[in-house]
């Protein structure tokens, strides 16, 4: 957010590239960090904190004997677990042997959609879009367990109407109740907290996505809030 110039070796001359204006810095996407004291100690200003100093304080041979302090701690790691044969495996990157690349696991290249993403967030080092609706995964997913939990109700329907012609009634058996229940309306299937009427509660997945995406949606809900009285 302040100027650059490219400087021309040749002539020595001088050229504005990029002036930033007063609206184009309030423009600026706020940015958030973890707290320092909710970092691990992987995290990248727990790990550099001593060198980052040192850089703050202008004294460059500290912040250098700082980083060689802590590069040679992880080469000493990284040997260590060769000599043991442990093999390293990253949380959050995986490597393409074909193109000797490191890659993120959750990378989303899908285009940003203004009609239904709302945020980007990170959550325990992955990031994720928060939605106006549904994931399609997730409402196909739902779509299933739905029509799995149909056709079984279904079929259980089926063979007890099976088993009832099947039987010789006798006079009492004509005048009480049959066991069978009549399959419930699949008109009536609605999604009430959680739960769809007539088929019992959601299966666990679905469950723990509905439960993750209210979670969300209170944390979008309060940094608004937060947004609006920033703005008041």
């Amino acid at each position: 957010d302040g100027e650059v110039h490219i400087n021309e070796l040749k002539n020595g001359n001088a050229e504005m590239f990029w002036n930033p204006t007063s609206e184009v810095r309030k423009q600026r996407l706020k940015r958030h960090i973890v707290l320092f004291e909710e970092q691990t100690d992987f995290e990248s200003e727990r790990l550099w904190q001593h060198v980052t100093s040192a850089i703050n304080k202008g004294d460059q041979h500290k912040a250098t004997q700082e980083k060689f302090v802590l590069e040679e701690e992880q080469r000493n790691a990284a040997r260590e677990r060769r000599e043991n044969g442990t093999e390293w495996k990253p949380l959050l990157f995986h490597h393409d042997a074909t193109t000797n690349e490191w890659h993120y696991k959750y990378e989303d290249l899908r285009p940003w959609d203004p009609l239904n993403d709302i945020a980007q967030f990170e959550k325990n080092g992955i990031l994720q879009t928060m939605e106006r609706h549904l994931s399609s995964r997730m409402s196909n997913h739902k779509a299933t367990c739905i029509n799995n939990q149909i056709t079984r109700h279904k079929r259980s329907a089926k063979d007890c109407r099976r088993r009832k012609t099947s039987d010789q009634p006798s006079n009492h058996s004509q005048n009480t109740e049959s066991s069978c229940s009549t399959p419930e309306s699949v008109q009536e299937l609605s999604d009430d907290d959680g739960k769809y009427l007539g088929f019992g509660s959601l299966c666990a997945q679905c469950g723990k996505e509905m439960n993750h995406l209210k979670e969300i949606h209170s944390a979008v809900l309060s940094l608004q809030r937060a947004q609006q009285d920033i703005h008041r």
